[in-house]
């Protein structure tokens, strides 16, 4: 089996080198207006390059010195020198010509490039750096705005360190090299493999750069996660006194199981994203899924393997001792083995509290919940665009000096498509749509229309006051929008808002509108499994109440760090601003399914214990003594794990990276960790109260292992009765 999975990697590894890549992220955004209005731009301007281009951009932004205007002979000589000089180079597509603002302070010219960002030469760049000197030695102001100059997305490094610490945490909860490394290994591998699938079938089925980013970060967090559950559960069957492949075969019947009614949750609230409409975002939630299920594959077939090459060595020294110790002394070993096993720990204190005081202890956790959710209820939605990088880049430096120079809103301009095919005289319609758009509140200047080479289509730009993510902005192409009928009616045309702002705008508000359905559905499947699951109403319930209470608490932190800089510098975000529209989606999504991980492992211990004959707050406190320290183990990994993404250089990584993290904090130690024995407490036998129309409906699964243990009940015998064990069938 082992040697199966290394061949499946080398395979896909293989193919994923030969493979085509992948398209770039699209910002398609299907069902809003401003999709709409792009689409008809395509039609009716073929071959036109209205949009801006795929290649590379440098905006130079000059700025006069104080007391100065751009007009002065030399400002003017030295602007018309920078240009020419940028203008000259094999990659370079065209120059524009210098426009400066109305009082003569500001003034820009774009530079195109025939080649995407990444793949300027640094020649072509140091050149571009060398014409920006010529004029910074004249005594000009002048930043670079655009990609060509922009620091491109970077990452790894505080990758590696969470995978470090996800490996010390292993070390130190199973006290065993080998048992640390097989999680590790295991979610390689498995990572390995899923990231070659998506690089194999990037152009296929067009799957853009932007999906193996969550792949990876999922399939290295459940991964771990999966493998420490299962190898958990085999050391612990061993210490019981089970032999190896009987131990292995526990492990995946009742751990493993687990695994997969908690990947298949996952997997719920990842493809669940088709449901929004953004193909980007389908993208990543069904690539992420299938990370997730690659990885439980990998726990359930290659983990038991890993088990199979070194069944001693993955076990704590003191039970490997026992283990090799003569027959009086391994029926010592075993018993003191079951005793370790069985005895308290800090686990079972902790439930043992919260049964003391669960109502003050619910109440609190809940409280201290909703009071950290509460910036949640001002997010703000937007793009992240040169706005929000600090200062010290170039490209913020010349993002501000536009503003200063030209207005708030000339870095987000509205592009607005005329469709005049049913007037009489098309330009002259088009003429009175603009006027009547110039005159709009909030609109600074609109400028000359561009018409197709048919004269019945016509583009020109409205720059609005305000900037790009200002709220007055999105209210200012509501109004616009609302006074289209009468505008068309007037003019005979139809005008459709579109451009990066109102394209952002749009695509923040179908994402809001998507919320609820997608909640309803992916809350109800799951709903529906956890039944399945626990059979149980109350359980399921209960965990869905946790899993609102996690990631509300989890986008308010979101908010108070990313929107309003709380903590801001700690974590190396240097500038505040909107959170991307796309992200709180995503993260919900992640966090339900990771949130459901927990619920399953923890709550399924509690279960076990509860169908073997404990009362139910005797089963809490058995289910935490055997899970709570391999869960706190988890969750941690998961942590570190999520935490490493924090410095990648992309916002939405970023931010989802410190989503993640802080949410399975959340979502670990206070819902799953208190709320759960809190609330299981309080509800005692109802808990697991379920009618009995809905038992004859659903299906039967045994994940607490009963059949199981009924299988394996004499594997505790040694000697002759363990020779017996192996023909003689279980009553």
């Amino acid at each position: 089996m082992v040697l199966l999975w290394v061949v499946v990697l080398g395979a896909l590894g293989g193919l994923s080198m030969v493979s085509s890549p992948g398209p770039e992220s699209s910002a398609s955004i299907p069902g809003t207006e401003s999709q709409d209005a792009f689409d008809l731009i395509t039609e009716r301007f073929p071959g036109a390059d209205v949009t801006g281009g795929s290649g590379a951009n440098a905006k130079i932004v000059f700025v006069a010195p104080q007391g100065q205007k751009l007009s002065d002979t030399a400002n003017k000589a030295t602007i018309e020198q920078v240009v020419e000089q940028a203008g000259q180079g094999a990659q370079v597509a065209g120059a524009g010509k210098p426009v400066t603002s109305a009082d003569g302070s500001t003034a820009y010219a774009t530079i195109t490039y025939t080649v995407k960002a990444k793949e300027l030469t640094d020649a072509t760049k140091q050149a571009l750096e060398a014409s920006v000197r010529t004029g910074q030695d004249a005594g000009l102001t002048i930043d670079v705005g655009g990609n060509a100059l922009a620091a491109q997305p970077s990452g790894g490094f505080t990758e590696i360190i969470g995978i470090v610490i996800a490996a010390v945490v292993l070390l130190v909860t199973f006290g065993s090299l080998v048992a640390a490394g097989m999680p590790l290994l295991s979610a390689l591998i498995g990572v390995g493999v899923a990231l070659s699938a998506i690089l194999c079938l990037a152009s296929t089925l067009g799957l853009s750069t932007a999906t193996s980013t969550l792949a990876l970060m999922l399939g290295l967090a459940v991964g771990i996660d999966y493998a420490v559950f299962i190898v958990s559960r085999y050391r612990e069957e061993r210490a019981r006194g089970r032999e190896p492949e009987e131990a292995a075969g526990l492990a995946v019947g009742t751990a493993g199981s687990a695994v997969v009614f908690a990947g298949l949750t996952v997997v719920i609230g990842l493809a669940g994203l088709s449901v929004v409409g953004i193909p980007t975002l389908t993208q990543i939630g069904l690539a992420a899924a299938g990370a997730v299920l690659v990885s439980v594959i990998v726990a359930l077939t290659l983990v038991p393997a890993l088990l199979g090459t070194a069944p001693r060595l993955v076990l704590a020294r003191s039970v490997r001792r026992g283990a090799a110790a003569t027959t009086w002394w391994t029926r010592l070993a075993r018993r003191r083995s079951r005793t370790v096993v069985d005895r308290p720990n800090r686990g079972s204190r902790w439930a043992r509290l919260v049964l003391r005081h669960p109502l003050p202890i619910l109440l609190l956790a809940v409280v201290g919940l909703a009071v950290i959710a509460l910036p949640a209820t001002k997010i703000h939605l937007g793009m992240a665009g040169d706005e929000s990088k600090p200062t010290s880049t170039g490209e913020r430096r010349a993002y501000d000096d536009l503003a200063n120079g030209f207005g708030a809103g000339f870095n987000g301009p509205l592009t607005i498509v005329v469709d005049a095919q049913g007037a009489t005289d098309p330009k002259a319609a088009v003429a009175a749509t603009a006027e009547r758009i110039a005159a709009t509140t909030g609109i600074v200047s609109v400028s000359p229309a561009s018409f197709n080479q048919a004269g019945d289509t016509a583009l020109f730009t409205a720059v609005p006051f305000t900037a790009p993510n200002d709220d007055r902005t999105v209210d200012l192409i509501h109004v616009l929008r609302d006074e289209r009928p009468a505008i068309d009616a007037a003019t005979g045309t139809t005008f459709f808002v579109t451009g990066a702002t109102a394209g952002n705008i749009d695509s923040s508000q179908k994402v809001l509108g998507a919320l609820v359905p997608y909640l309803g559905i992916v809350v109800g499947l799951a709903f529906l499994l956890l039944m399945v699951v626990f059979r149980s109403v109350l359980v399921p319930l209960k965990a869905a109440l946790g899993f609102l209470l996690s990631v509300l608490a989890a986008l308010g932190a979101v908010v108070a760090v990313f929107q309003w800089g709380w903590l801001a510098a700690l974590i190396g975000v240097q500038q505040t601003g909107p959170i991307m529209n796309t992200m709180p989606i995503v993260m919900v999504g992640i966090v339900f399914g990771l949130a459901m991980d927990y619920e399953v492992f923890l709550v399924a211990r509690i279960r076990e214990a509860h169908t073997h004959g404990e009362n139910p707050r005797d089963a809490i406190v058995s289910g935490f003594n055997h899970s709570a320290r391999v869960v706190v183990a988890a969750a941690l990994i998961m942590i570190a794990v999520f935490s490493g993404f924090v410095g990648a250089g992309e916002t939405f990584i970023k931010t989802i990276g410190f989503g993640m993290a802080i949410a399975v904090l959340f979502d670990a130690f206070v819902v799953r960790m208190t709320i759960v024995p809190a609330a299981l407490a309080l509800l005692g036998e109802r808990a697991w109260w379920l009618p009995r129309w809905l038992d004859r409906i659903l299906p039967h699964v045994d994940i607490e292992g009963q059949t199981l243990t009924g299988l394996t009940a004499a594997s505790t015998h040694t000697g002759a009765d363990d020779a017996a064990r192996m023909v003689t069938p279980a009553r």
